[in-house]
């Protein structure tokens, strides 16, 4: 266990997650989802955490264990045509991961959704959360046209709002 990592994420306050993720960008947010949505055939949740709880940090869960953990609890996974897709940020690690499910999973390699993540951190690296968070829904939305376009019978499953932990 990283013993810096772990007082790292137990004094960060909650807080952090709405000072770089205000209502406006929440709303821009919540807006390029619905938008993203009716152009493929997946559906998109985002979740915004800002620290780890106690237990599973000193276990040494990393964001990408997490991110796995919120996509079940999420039900991300029970879609009707498994193309469940998992954003995931994580502020004190300043870690984003993508979780796709295996429907899509099954045409998308991860290495894709990897670079969509670096490139976003990079926005977030330099300040611009907002604007890093809706180029990574973006190029999310142009992935998941390729591989599962729009159908009739596309009806939404998940919540678009963004999800602050």
């Amino acid at each position: 266990m990283d013993v810096t990592r772990f007082f790292k994420h137990l004094f960060a306050p909650h807080w952090i997650v709405n000072r770089v993720f205000p209502a406006s960008a929440l709303d821009a947010i919540e807006a390029a989802i619905n938008a993203s949505e009716k152009t493929h055939d997946g559906e998109l949740r985002f979740a915004v955490e800002a620290g780890l709880h106690p237990l599973p940090l000193w276990r040494g869960q990393t964001a990408r264990q997490r991110a796995q953990e919120l996509f079940a609890s999420l039900n991300v996974w029970d879609t009707a045509r498994n193309s469940g897709v998992l954003l995931y940020v994580q502020l004190v690690d300043r870690r984003i991961e993508i979780v796709a499910d295996r429907g899509i999973s099954a045409k998308a390699a991860q290495a894709e959704w990897d670079a969509i993540c670096r490139r976003m951190e990079g926005a977030f690296k330099a300040g611009h959360f907002e604007a890093g968070a809706l180029t990574g829904v973006t190029e999310i939305t142009a992935l998941l046209a390729t591989h599962f376009p729009a159908i009739s019978d596309n009806p939404d499953e998940l919540p678009n709002r963004p999800l602050l932990l």
